[in-house]
C-alpha cells in the first residue's frame, strides 16, 4: 500500500512540476510600429528625411546658426531640430539664448546669425532657392530642443525635445547623470532620447561594454522609469567613437521588452561642421510632414535610422570601410514593411544585402544581384527554428550608400509584462551622490581657471 502511495504521490508532483514550468510560447503576434503606415496607392505617406540633434556658434559647433541651417536645406532635408548644447532652440528667425560657457565663440570671432523674417519663410515654405531656383517643399523647424548636460566631460547627453522656452538652458549638468537630464525633460512633459552612448562608454577602444550587464542595466533602468524617454541614438554623425550602438540597443531592448517597453532608435548627425551634415539622419512615415506629426512618429517609432558611414568590425559581419558622405550614391530604402501573422513582408531598394535580427543575432539574410531593383523579401516565422523565444526582430538594408534599420518589431505572445521597480537601495543612492559630487568638483576648476584667465 505505501508503494502504491509513493508512486502515485511521485505521479501528482511530476503533473504539478509539468503545470508550473516554463513553456515556450504557443502563439504570438508581430508588433510593428509601421502597422498604419500607408506605402502606396491614394493616400500613400511621404519619407521625410529629418536630423533632430544638430549644433551651431550658438554653442561649440564652427558653423554659424544661419548657415547650419541653409545648409540642412540644400541637402534635401525635410524637418530640422537645433539643439545647442544646455540650450533650447527657439524658432530660427527668434532671437536664440546666449549661455556664459560659450562666450568664447565671440572672443575666437565666430558669429550667431539667425535667420531673417524673409529666409524663415522661405525655408519653410520651399521658395527659399537652392542653385538659384525655390525647392518647392518646406523644410519644417522643430524648436524646443536642447542636448542637456552642457559642462559634463564624460558626455553623458541626452537630447530633451518639445521643451517650454524657460527650460533646459544653461542645464550644464552632472557627470554620468544621463538621468538628471531625462528627468527634467519629463517633468516638463517633454520627450527625451540618450545620445551617442557608445560615446559616453567608449566602446570604440573596448566592444565588450555594450554588452556589460551593468552598462545594458544602467540605459535599461533610465528608459524604463520614465516613459518620456523613447531610446537611444544607434548612429551618430560618422560613428568614429559609437560604432557598436547597434549591439548595445539590441541588448538594451531585450533587457526592456519584458516589462512591455520598447527602446526606439534615432540616428543623427549631430553636426558641428558641414562635412557631417549628410552623416546620419532619419526617415520618418508621415502622413504630413508638420510638428504634430514629427512628434507622434518619435513616439510611435514609424521612421528608419540612416547612416552613410560605416565603421564597425562587428557581430553583424566585417568591416565595409564605407564612406558616403555628401555623394550622390542612393541610401538603402525600405519602400514597404507589412506584417501578416507571423510574415513580415518588405520591399528595398538601392541595397544588396538584407540581413534580419532578432534577440541579437542575424537570423536570416539575402544578397541582392541588382540593388537599384525593388526587392521584396518575406520573413515567415514558422519556418525559423526558435522564432516562438525572439523578443523582437529588425531588418537592415546595406548598400554602396550607406545602411539603414528599421525599429524593433515586439513579439507579444500576450503574456503580461512584468513590472519595473526602481533601484532604490542605499548603493544606488550613493553613486547618484557621488556623480553630482565630482561634477561639482569638476565645475569649479572649470570656473578657477575661466576667472584666473579672464579677471
Amino acid at each position: 500500500m505505501k508503494k502504491i502511495l509513493s508512486v502515485l504521490l511521485a505521479v501528482i508532483f511530476m503533473l504539478s512540476a509539468f503545470a508550473v514550468m516554463p513553456s515556450a510560447k504557443s502563439d504570438y503576434v508581430i508588433k510593428s510600429p509601421y502597422e498604419d503606415v500607408i506605402w502606396s496607392g491614394d493616400g500613400a505617406w511621404g519619407a521625410y528625411k529629418g536630423n533632430l540633434h544638430t549644433h551651431s556658434t550658438i554653442s561649440d559647433a564652427d558653423m554659424d546658426y544661419n548657415e547650419m541651417i541653409i545648409n540642412h536645406y540644400n541637402q534635401g532635408y525635410d524637418f530640422l531640430a537645433m539643439t545647442d548644447h544646455a540650450i533650447t532652440g527657439r524658432d530660427w528667425n527668434q532671437k536664440q539664448h546666449h549661455i556664459p560657457l560659450y562666450l568664447y565663440q565671440y572672443i575666437i570671432g565666430n558669429k550667431t546669425t539667425i535667420l531673417t523674417d524673409e529666409e524663415f519663410e522661405g525655408i519653410t515654405t520651399g521658395t527659399y532657392p537652392v542653385n538659384g531656383e525655390a525647392r518647392g517643399y518646406g523644410m519644417t523647424c522643430v524648436s524646443g530642443g536642447n542636448e542637456l548636460n552642457g559642462l559634463t566631460l564624460t558626455k553623458c547627453h541626452v537630447n530633451g525635445m518639445f521643451l517650454p522656452d524657460n527650460v533646459g538652458t544653461n542645464h550644464l549638468g552632472f557627470e554620468n547623470d544621463h538621468e538628471g537630464a531625462v528627468k527634467l525633460t519629463d517633468k516638463a512633459n517633454g520627450i527625451s532620447f540618450i545620445n551617442h552612448p557608445g560615446d559616453w562608454l567608449q566602446s570604440n577602444r573596448d566592444i565588450s561594454v555594450v554588452s556589460d550587464p551593468d552598462n545594458v542595466k544602467y540605459f535599461s533602468d533610465i528608459i524604463l522609469k520614465y516613459d518620456s524617454c523613447l531610446g537611444m541614438e544607434v548612429f551618430n554623425e560618422r560613428n568614429g567613437v559609437t560604432p557598436y550602438d547597434r549591439i548595445l540597443w539590441d541588448n538594451v531592448l531585450m533587457e526592456t521588452l519584458p516589462y512591455g517597453k520598447n527602446v526606439i532608435a534615432f540616428s543623427n548627425n549631430d553636426a558641428h561642421v558641414y562635412r557631417h551634415i549628410d552623416s546620419s539622419y532619419s526617415v520618418f512615415m508621415m502622413e504630413e510632414n508638420n510638428v504634430e506629426n514629427i512628434k507622434k512618429t518619435m513616439e510611435n517609432g514609424a521612421f528608419f535610422c540612416v547612416t552613410r558611414i560605416i565603421r564597425a568590425n562587428d557581430k553583424f559581419g566585417p568591416a565595409e570601410n564605407l564612406d558616403a558622405v555628401n555623394s550622390d550614391l542612393p541610401i538603402p530604402a525600405f519602400t514597404q514593411l507589412t506584417v501578416d501573422g507571423h510574415k513580415v513582408t518588405i520591399k528595398a531598394k538601392d541595397c544588396y544585402n538584407i540581413q534580419w535580427v532578432a534577440n541579437g543575432n542575424v537570423i536570416a539574410s539575402q544578397d541582392i544581384k541588382s540593388s537599384s531593383d525593388e526587392t521584396t523579401y518575406v520573413l515567415d516565422l514558422d519556418k525559423i527554428d526558435g522564432a516562438e523565444d525572439f523578443l523582437y526582430i529588425r531588418c537592415q538594408l546595406l548598400g554602396e550608400g550607406g545602411l539603414t534599420l528599421s525599429q524593433a518589431l515586439v513579439i507579444d505572445d500576450g503574456t503580461e509584462p512584468l513590472q519595473y521597480q526602481p533601484d532604490t537601495s542605499f548603493k544606488a543612492k550613493l553613486g547618484n551622490f557621488w556623480h553630482k559630487f565630482t561634477s561639482l568638483r569638476i565645475f569649479v576648476l572649470v570656473k578657477l581657471i575661466i576667472d584666473k584667465i579672464f579677471h
